[in-house]
């Protein structure tokens, strides 16, 4: 794991990139900004997670990194202490999270629930979409941190790399770190996820759906050699693709409405004494 700093003080705001391994864009928009050291207004962290899995352009070494936290120093793998540390590397930083998809080639950002964090940054954003994780950040950066993460594009492409860099100045401008690059916008799309799609072993895989377009009831969605998957009922697919994942085509998800349609939960109120 490789941690460098810009700007004086303390950071509060961390930008992690790849944290795995077959997803250098993350890691190339964080050297791209250490190299030109942009004068900040509030320091921040920039960490290059599982530099292991990089080098070798694997996802890991030994299991998941992002379904491994918050990790364990006593852990048998390489990803479950790598997690405990950037755990506590990470501790009480609003993080933003890059990585990249074989699904989609438009960015795209998660987090676990809408909250006051994801409601005055994605507008700032250029992404398509908001996805809320809710049941399924279990060992996932995203459950146990205040984390923004976002899908950059086409795993290992150019496009990937040039937007994960657009996007992290763009959070940094959402946080307060710089000028905001663009006007924020709010006329993003909100989803749920709802279930996986389970994936059966096979040969040969083959998806018909697009990502964030309605699949009807009855619709055929994907193909395992020759067993083909119907839906059962209309949802919206998020991350389905035929070789993103081991044993699941991606997710179902509900379409929650536009980001400035939502009512965000404010933080609970002081008891009175």
């Amino acid at each position: 794991m490789r941690v460098e700093q810009l700007g004086e003080g303390t950071p509060e705001i961390a930008v992690v990139g790849s944290i795995h391994g077959d997803e250098p864009c993350g890691a190339r928009a964080v050297e791209r900004l250490l190299a030109a050291s942009p004068d900040l207004d509030r320091p921040v962290k920039f960490v290059v997670a599982n530099e292991r899995a990089l080098a070798e352009n694997a996802r890991y070494v030994d299991e998941d990194l992002n379904r491994a936290f918050p990790g364990d120093p006593d852990a048998d793998t390489h990803e479950g202490r790598l997690a405990h540390k950037l755990t506590q590397e990470l501790r009480d930083c609003t993080i933003f999270s890059m990585h990249s998809t074989q699904s989609y080639a438009t960015p795209f950002a998660l987090v676990d629930e809408l909250d006051p964090l994801a409601a005055s940054v994605v507008p700032y954003l250029t992404v398509e979409a908001l996805i809320e994780t809710v049941n399924f950040s279990e060992g996932r950066l995203l459950e146990s941190q205040d984390v923004i993460e976002v899908e950059c594009g086409l795993q290992g492409s150019e496009r990937a790399a040039e937007n994960a860099y657009d996007l992290t100045r763009q959070f940094l401008g959402a946080v307060g770190a710089i000028e905001p690059p663009r006007a924020p916008h709010e006329d993003v799309s909100v989803f749920r996820m709802d279930r996986m799609l389970p994936k059966p072993p096979a040969t040969e895989y083959e998806t018909f759906a697009t990502n964030f377009e309605r699949v009807a009831e009855g619709e055929t969605y994907a193909r395992a050699d020759d067993e083909l998957f119907v839906a059962d009922r209309p949802f919206y697919p998020i991350l389905l693709s035929p070789y993103g994942y081991e044993t699941e085509f991606g997710y179902t998800g509900d379409l929650v409405g536009r980001l400035d349609e939502q009512a965000i939960p404010g933080p609970e109120p002081t008891p009175e004494r």
